[in-house]
């Protein structure tokens, strides 16, 4: 029996914040078992959120500048978290935060400078955990679905709603993955247009009409056609979403018509996926949103379960938690099967920041 306390970091494309995850994992008879012992959420101030929000328009001093910077808040929080709570930490693992997905030319870039990360927390640092992938002509995305498929078996697929939606079947034998559609990162933005980081429980949404018109049109976005492997990135959303909504319409409309597009992939996600209908655990933000829930329940036999808080807003930093312990063991943490790569990957960039 062998048991490992890491830390896993997430930063998510919505700008929500940051999560911070110290869990305790076992290795029992090749049969993995968790427990998250200490989780933080840090929200982003103005500052940071306008940085993110413009750094793939900047030059490249200052892209490299941001890279290097957020580095540094990312070392000093993790230290702080370490001391404020007296943990003894095995490896941290770091997701990083995403400016440029684009796998088809070739890159990914997650921004947060693995050295001064490790410097500034005097920890061994794995983060970069997409590239590897990229380099082996898979998607480098999800990432996710193996730590769902090892520590969530119970469940026939794990739903994630973050700024994208992402969801797995099966497990570690059968596991097959992708990203379904934008959730948080277009809702929360049209939300902040009224003052608000987010509509709360969906009741913004709830008041509005469908436009059918426009759902249609979303609905029929070449990507929804494509068959898996397959990933979202900021660049998609800009290039096939935001064009679709700026005619007149209502804010409260556009989230009425969101979110029916949104039920609508997840439905056909699960539909499709040629399973017995069973129990389907539902992580990340747009858990909290109930209309959203209503009409994915709604439009699919599957039963749904929202786990404890703690499930619903820590699951992914928990898993890059994981991500970054099969690192350090020089076990696969990347399936070629999920992302369309050539083969499977132990990805990860290793930084030592402990002091000799």
């Amino acid at each position: 029996m062998a048991v490992y306390k890491t830390i896993g970091l997430m930063s998510g494309t919505s700008l929500d914040g940051l999560d911070m995850v110290y869990a305790e994992f076992e290795n029992l008879s090749d049969e993995w078992s968790f427990r998250i012992l200490k989780s933080e959420s840090l929200n982003y101030d103005s500052l940071w959120k306008a940085r993110f929000a413009g750094i793939a328009q900047k030059q490249a001093v200052d892209f490299v500048q941001c890279h290097v910077d957020y580095g540094h808040y990312l070392g000093a929080q993790t230290k702080a978290f370490i001391r404020n709570n007296q943990l003894e930490v095995d490896v941290v693992g770091v997701h990083g935060h995403t400016v440029f997905h684009q796998p088809a030319m070739g890159f990914t870039s997650q921004i947060g400078d693995g050295s001064a990360i490790a410097a500034l927390s005097e920890q061994l640092v794995a983060c970069d955990f997409r590239s590897m992938d990229v380099a082996r002509g898979g998607q480098g995305a999800p990432l996710v679905p193996i730590g769902d498929a090892l520590l969530f078996s119970e469940y026939v697929a794990r739903l994630n709603l973050g700024g994208f939606s992402n969801i797995s079947f099966g497990g570690i034998d059968d596991l097959w993955a992708y990203d379904i559609c934008p959730v948080n990162i277009i809702m929360n933005e049209i939300c902040r247009k009224q003052g608000l980081e987010y509509d709360d429980k969906g009741n913004i949404a709830r008041g509005g009409q469908v436009d059918r018109a426009l759902l249609h049109q979303l609905n029929q976005l070449e990507y929804y056609q494509q068959q898996a492997p397959k990933s979202l990135g900021k660049e998609w959303l800009d290039e096939q979403i935001w064009p679709l909504l700026k005619t007149p319409y209502s804010d409260e409309d556009i989230l009425r018509t969101l979110v029916e597009h949104m039920s609508d992939q997840i439905a056909a996600s699960l539909g499709s996926s040629q399973l017995k209908p069973g129990k389907v655990l539902v992580t990340g933000g747009g858990a909290y949103n109930d209309f959203l829930m209503e009409r994915i329940r709604v439009k699919t036999n599957f039963e749904i379960i929202i786990p404890e808080p703690q499930i619903v807003d820590m699951k992914e930093a928990l898993i890059f938690a994981f991500l970054g312990l099969l690192r350090l063991l020089d076990q696969k943490n990347v399936l070629a099967k999920v992302t369309g790569a050539r083969t499977a990957s132990i990805s990860g960039a290793l930084y030592q920041g402990k002091l000799l």
